[in-house]
């Protein structure tokens, strides 16, 4: 078998791809038919045709179709799903607007939505197995080189050498050394390490295909010169931006009269996206609502009936930019602190009523916040809102705190459903949440949204550190 054989039919690989994601759909939808014993008909052809457009159509938009090999089942799978969705929604429109749903069986279809992307990952899954198997064996390997000697470089060398199932084997990490070439161990390997002047050599042997140039930034003129030589060649060049240029990176680029400006600090919900956001708050809140309003009437009676004082607290709170809102919960604790000095719940703490500590535990007592997102002083996901005292005191302790409130607070978080909720007893506990609420504002999507949603259904209603 060639060591390379795969590598010029990338274009093939791709084309396979989307012959197989439009099989596989038709064959799902077909089996949902005849397990249910029906014909096939004009209608269910058209139904076909446009799922399979609409698929193909969205599935470009989200790179589906580009190459995966450095992207995990994990992140190919949710593109998947958040394609078909795009697809169902399509289908379900275009049935309302032709009044043609009733002549379609309901079982059909809702086994075939949900039949269809589960099929198309396990084909995705086979697809990479195929490729792991063919990677084992010497096939569709791509031999790389890293050029920094320095954290960053050794950073991506062991991340390289954690995905053997990418085929990206690393020949050798490259800088100014000069002399004999020597060895480096990285992660308990040991890899080459050779100079500039080595580098160029194998690369014009052939013997490399990538070049990752982990280089700081501030070394422009280095890696120009590198990048210069390295343009008289076929092999692809990538530049792996240092911990500066990965925070620019991750900010918003805009135009400002032709001149490319960097937007570091900065809401992603300006213009369309804001309006998306609230969108998705007033339908998200109003369904939730309807759902566990007789919850929330039982957890109100029971609030009542077991300790004395109101049903519901109010607590000062930053909201988006900074700017105070009250937000609601359901009382659990026998006092309504809301002053200059407020001290966490920790656990066995006498202030909280027994019923209290059983809603903080699985967060009911948050439920009537959805009321503050129909308000509009909060968001369904976001950063959980501190209570003001907090803010002012970790706003000096962790760099980039108040960056939080440049979006609206959440009744869930992407901090929360991987764990970070409830007491945050030690400074280190607190930069964590904030790390990963400022992961949530520089990443934010509409799809991501909603698998924090999905995830707080299974994680986000219970937590180690929540008394």
């Amino acid at each position: 078998m060639k060591k390379s054989f795969l590598r010029p039919y990338a274009s093939r690989v791709s084309f396979l791809q989307r012959v197989l994601d439009g099989g596989v759909i038709y064959l799902v939808y077909w089996g949902a038919l005849f397990l249910r014993g029906e014909d096939w008909d004009a209608t269910r052809s058209w139904v076909l045709v446009l799922a399979v457009a609409s698929f193909a159509l969205f599935a470009e938009l989200r790179g589906l179709y580009l190459s995966w090999r450095t992207s995990s089942l994990g992140d190919e799978a949710s593109a998947l799903f958040s394609t078909w969705v795009y697809v169902v929604f399509v289908l379900l429109t275009v049935a309302f607007v032709t009044k043609t749903s009733s002549t379609l069986s309901r079982q059909v279809v809702l086994a075939w939505f949900v039949a269809a992307p589960v099929a198309l990952v396990v084909v995705r899954m086979a697809g990479r197995g195929a490729m792991r198997y063919f990677r084992r064996n010497g096939a569709n390997i791509r031999k790389v080189a890293v050029v920094g000697h320095n954290p960053m470089g050794h950073k991506l060398v062991r991340h390289l050498s954690s995905m053997p199932w990418a085929g990206l084997v690393v020949k050798g990490i490259f800088d100014k050394y000069h002399g004999k070439t020597l060895s480096v161990d990285v992660g308990g390997a040991s890899y080459p390490l050779g100079s500039k002047e080595d580098l160029i050599r194998q690369v014009h042997a052939d013997e490399i295909d990538a070049v990752y140039i982990a280089v700081p930034f501030r070394d422009e003129e280095r890696i120009e010169q590198l990048v210069s030589q390295l343009a008289d060649t076929t092999v692809s060049v990538y530049v792996v931006p240092d911990l500066f240029i990965s925070e620019l990176m991750h900010s918003r680029w805009i135009d400002f009269g032709g001149i490319p400006m960097a937007s570091v600090y900065e809401t992603p919900f300006n213009g369309v996206d804001g309006w998306v956001k609230r969108a998705e708050d007033i339908v998200l809140a109003s369904l939730i609502l309807m759902l566990i309003s007789p919850l929330m009437a039982a957890i109100a009676l029971a609030v009542k009936t077991t300790s004395a004082g109101p049903v519901l607290f109010k607590q000062r709170r930053y909201g988006l930019n900074g700017e105070v809102v009250e937000v609601w919960k359901f009382r659990s604790m026998t006092v309504c602190e809301d002053g200059a000095n407020i001290t966490q719940a920790k656990k066995g703490d006498a202030r909280i009523t027994p019923l209290g500590g059983f809603l903080r535990r699985t967060s009911l007592d948050e439920l009537p916040q959805f009321i503050n997102v129909l308000q509009g002083s909060m968001s369904v996901v976001g950063p959980r809102p501190h209570a003001v005292s907090h803010n002012e005191q970790y706003r000096k302790l962790i760099n980039g705190y108040m960056l939080r409130h440049k979006v609206k607070p959440g009744v869930t978080g992407w901090a929360q459903v991987n764990g970070w909720r409830g007491e945050t007893g030690t400074l280190d506990k607190m930069q964590k949440r904030v790390e990963y609420d400022l992961g949530y504002i520089q990443n934010w999507s509409l799809w991501f949204d909603l698998k924090i949603v999905v995830l707080t259904v299974f994680r986000g209603f219970v937590g180690k550190n929540a008394y």
